[in-house]
């Protein structure tokens, strides 16, 4: 079998110096961490030297010596993204004189060149995770590389913590991470194993960098970048004129070198060598494109624009990172690029010729907004060290230039790291995949950072609604299914459903569509999707090619019967039976209207974004809302299928603050269909005024679709009634004054003396409710109300056995004081701290000098001793003391103005009394 020459791959390479020790870390422990930043060489360099030092034989591993090895099998490494793997691969062939798809290859998602011979295979993480849970023992593969870990995107976590996993049971597959970052002790610690007690930290391979001066400027925008609407067009062009202002400068400086300098720096053939390129960090597409229209108004001909990002075909990725194919201008000179890029080209892709970058410092992460229940990219400032990736870019062949987009304070004001992906992502497929591997929720994985509770949570909700996890979270047959398609479990879904209801082709094409990320400014998929297949635009090449891939998996589940979603799941149900007969299984919608079948199969995708308009805005299924951005062509439908909401703010995102994106228009009979799951037929109740009234309510999700008045079954008046009194405790039965009073009692009995006295707050009352309140609540099922006579009676029954004998003394009703007079204690309401208070006029209260005590003498009582108008005269719950040093004054005030009630000098010894002097 062929072999790779190191040294020639190696030549030139920081990274060869260390193939010793890599070598070593592989014959002692099969295990290694490469901490080396770029442009040390390590990802062309490591996966053929990993090929070379390990060979396979029998079922052990042997290691080579200095190149001598040459295995059989094949290995995989692993880039964060497919333009980076590609590249990878095209450069690592090109460095052995071969083709890709020959000694050297690549798998990445829709495009695959690998051979029988081929001993080293770049993949995507993605790729990878689905090699290792449809077959874990990864036949065939001799090492396994991962290249770049400290991205920590989702599926890198997840196939590091995975290969951890398998390497306790095939401890014979030699691992090696390698991140250009200080998180390598980290990656060692997890790399050496699951027993602290016994395992030890793989070996750490570092390589120093290779530091080639480099110049940083800062160039702050007079405009704010961000707004509520993201990236402002005003910081957009500032970012266009710092580019202009640097190809100018660099060709100037061009101009002023010397023959001696041009001719040193000349190829063999003395040509003149080429200019220094220009890298361009912008966070997205919209940027990309409008920075570059941009510069093509500035500069014309003077620089050749290049864009480069995710949703580029593979010809136009790889234009932009080969360096080959240059434009001259008319003397013959080399133009120099300009290659505006996402975050892609901040680590694992190598652009070649660049000495300049300008830096927007923004990024593009994944963020989770729970309320309203969305998921997406959204812009935010970068991380520093992202920053200073990014600039280190400019120096990686020599001295470099490197402008920062904002001021150097601000700068020192980001966020120093980026948080990893799995803390602020969509877990769906993560989820999936773990339970697929027999690890629900990722329990017993070495991840790196362990993912959020609340986001599995969610995420085992919809998996379950599509029937691919069953309720202990483990996949089902269904689970498995769809996640052999190489797509989101949602989207897998809808591929698979809507081959069996529109046809592979058109399931496929939309599906596509929902992969691409276009962003369409109506949000009208449906108008997207008809441009896609004119072929008007832009990207119609890569949605081609993704549709074909999909029709194909579409084709092969159909044909085989797998993943279909018809007949009976684990749930219990026939999924996609349909309601009023619009999704059938034996009924194929091939020739099906194209506009609706888009809304059918998004919907198949999001079953809980179903929304249906209620005034100018939509409610979903889910129970959140958004509106159209203003103009949408799908203003006035019913009923929508929606598949990307975002978060906005201002007038045009409504009282939700949410604008749908992107959806289609859908008729009920598809929705329904599509949500058979979310298809709710149930009885409700509710209490009003005393009487309970029931309605047949027939929902999708949290869509009423229709009531019915009916008489409420004894159950549903029950959870009426329960409802009621949870919310509003007593209260919301309307109770007169005496049942008022005793509920105060029993929760003042409560509170001071607990058990066995029952708790009457608004819980313990509805917890307890067939108890005290059955017989009522029956009456309220027949139709009749409930009267406030029968509240107290009620309340009576919860009153302990036997010590209810004793209720009235501990928390009497009423208490009787000197004149012999019995008036009503006003007890306190539930839940408050507050003292019981007895309000009688002071005349009665001569001589009463111990202030009244309850609860077995617990509790003092608060008199409000009143004027004979009923006016509160004191406040005192220490009647001796008001009658020794408050009394005098009150007398001094008040017989004037009460000449007729007696105000004797010692009240102590004074008759109490009710009546006047005259009538005494």
């Amino acid at each position: 079998m062929s072999r790779f020459d190191l040294d020639r791959i190696g030549r030139g390479l920081p990274f060869a110096a260390a193939l010793p020790s890599l070598r070593e870390a592989l014959a002692t422990t099969g295990t290694a961490v490469v901490q080396a930043p770029p442009g040390t060489g390590k990802t062309t360099l490591v996966p053929p030297a990993v090929a070379e030092f390990v060979g396979i034989g029998g079922t052990g591993r042997t290691v080579g010596t200095g190149g001598t090895g040459g295995g059989s099998g094949r290995v995989v490494v692993t880039q964060p993204r497919r333009v980076a793997a590609r590249s990878a691969a095209r450069r690592l062939a090109g460095l052995t004189g071969t083709e890709p798809g020959g000694l050297v290859g690549y798998s990445v998602r829709g495009d695959s060149r690998v051979g029988r011979n081929t001993r080293v295979e770049f993949v995507t993480p993605g790729v990878l995770v689905r090699r290792l849970i449809s077959d874990p023992d990864l036949p065939g593969v001799v090492a396994v590389v991962l290249d770049e870990v400290h991205e920590r995107d989702v599926e890198s976590d997840l196939a590091f913590a995975l290969l951890c996993e398998l390497r306790e049971l095939r401890d014979d597959l030699p691992v090696v991470a390698m991140s250009a970052t200080l998180e390598a002790g980290r990656f060692a610690t997890l790399l050496g194993g699951s027993d602290p007690a016994t395992a030890a930290p793989a070996p750490v391979v570092d390589v120093p960098a290779v530091l080639h001066p480099l110049e940083l400027a800062y160039a702050p925008a007079p405009v704010p970048r961000l707004d509520a609407r993201g990236v402002t067009d005003g910081f957009l062009e500032h970012v266009a004129a710092v580019i202009a202002a640097e190809v100018i400068a660099a060709k100037t400086s061009a101009a002023k070198t010397d023959a001696a300098e041009a001719t040193a720096a000349a190829g063999p053939d003395g040509a003149p060598a080429d200019p220094h390129d220009i890298l361009v960090f912008l966070p997205g597409v919209r940027e990309i494109d409008r920075v570059a229209r941009a510069l093509a108004a500035r500069l014309g001909d003077a620089a050749e624009i290049l864009p480069l990002h995710g949703g580029l075909d593979a010809a136009a990725q790889d234009r932009a990172v080969s360096g080959s194919g240059r434009r001259t201008d008319a003397a013959g000179r080399a133009v120099p690029r300009v290659v505006v890029s996402t975050d892609l080209a901040e680590s694992s892709l190598t652009v070649p010729g660049v000495r300049v970058v300008v830096d927007a410092c923004l990024s593009r992460e994944p963020r989770r907004d729970t309320a309203r229940d969305m998921s997406g990219l959204v812009t935010v400032s970068a991380s520093r060290d992202s920053c200073v990736q990014r600039a280190g870019r400019a120096a990686r062949l020599g001295p470099g230039r490197a402008v920062r987009c904002l001021s150097e304070q601000e700068f020192t004001h980001l966020p120093s790291h980026r948080a990893p992906a799995i803390a602020t992502s969509d877990l769906t497929t993560f989820t999936l995949d773990v339970a697929c591997w027999g690890a629900p929720r990722g329990e017993g994985l070495a991840l790196p950072d362990a993912p959020p509770a609340g986001e599995l949570d969610r995420a085992e909700t919809v998996l379950r609604g599509l029937g691919a996890l069953d309720d202990d979270g483990r996949a089902t047959d269904r689970g498995r299914a769809l996640a052999r398609v190489p797509a989101d479990p949602r989207h897998a879904r809808a591929l698979l459903d809507g081959a069996e209801l529109v046809g592979p082709r058109v399931a496929a094409e939309v599906v596509a569509l929902l992969a691409s990320d276009r962003r369409s400014p109506g949000g009208d998929l449906a108008a997207d999707l008809r441009a896609l297949r004119s072929g008007r635009a832009p990207d119609t090449g890569a949605w081609k090619q993704q549709a074909g891939r999909l029709e194909r998996i579409a084709r092969e589940a159909t044909e085989s019967g797998g993943g279909s979603a018809h007949g009976s799941d684990e749930r219990g149900g026939s999924r996609g039976s349909g309601h009023g007969g619009a999704v059938r299984g034996d009924a194929r919608r091939e020739g099906a209207a194209r506009e609706e079948a888009a809304g059918l199969v998004i919907a198949l995708a999001h079953p809980d974004r179903v929304a249906r308009r209620r005034g100018d805005q939509y409610t979903f299924a889910s129970g959140t809302g958004a509106v159209l951005p203003p103009g949408s062509a799908l203003s006035g439908h019913e009923w929508l299928a929606v598949a990307e909401v975002g978060r906005a703010s201002g007038r045009a995102a409504g009282e939700a603050g949410a604008v749908i994106r992107g959806a289609a228009a859908i008729s009920l009979d598809d929705a329904l269909g599509a949500a058979s799951h979310l298809v709710d037929d149930d009885e409700t109740a509710h209490l009003s005024g005393g009487a309970v009234t029931g309605r047949r309510v027939k929902r999708l999700g949290a869509i009423e679709l229709s009531s019915t008045p009916v008489r409420p079954s004894p159950a549903s008046a029950a959870r009426a009634v329960s409802a009621a009194v949870r919310a509003g405790g007593l209260a919301a039965l309307n109770p007169g004054a005496d049942a008022d009073v005793l509920w105060r009692r029993l929760a003042l009995a409560h509170r001071e003396l607990g058990e066995p006295w029952p708790d009457v707050s608004a819980d313990g009352l509805a917890d307890r409710l067939e108890e005290w309140l059955g017989p009522e609540i029956a009456s309220l099922a027949e139709g009749r109300k409930i009267a406030d006579r029968d509240l107290g009676p009620a309340l009576r029954r919860l009153l302990p056995w036997p010590e209810a004998g004793t209720f009235d003394e501990l928390v009497p009703e009423r208490i009787e004081v000197p004149s012999s007079s019995s008036y009503r204690v006003d007890y306190p309401a539930p839940g408050s701290d507050d003292a019981p208070v007895l309000a009688a006029k002071l005349q009665e209260c001569f001589g009463w000098t111990s202030s009244p005590r309850i609860c077995g003498g617990r509790v003092p009582v608060t008199v409000h001793l009143l004027s004979p108008a009923g006016r509160p005269l004191a406040v005192t719950r220490d009647l001796e003391f008001f009658w020794r040093e408050a009394y005098p004054g009150v007398r001094a005030e008040m017989r004037g103005r009460y000449p007729k009630h007696p105000w004797p000098e010692d009240p102590m010894s004074a008759e109490p009394t009710r009546r006047t002097n005259r009538k005494r």
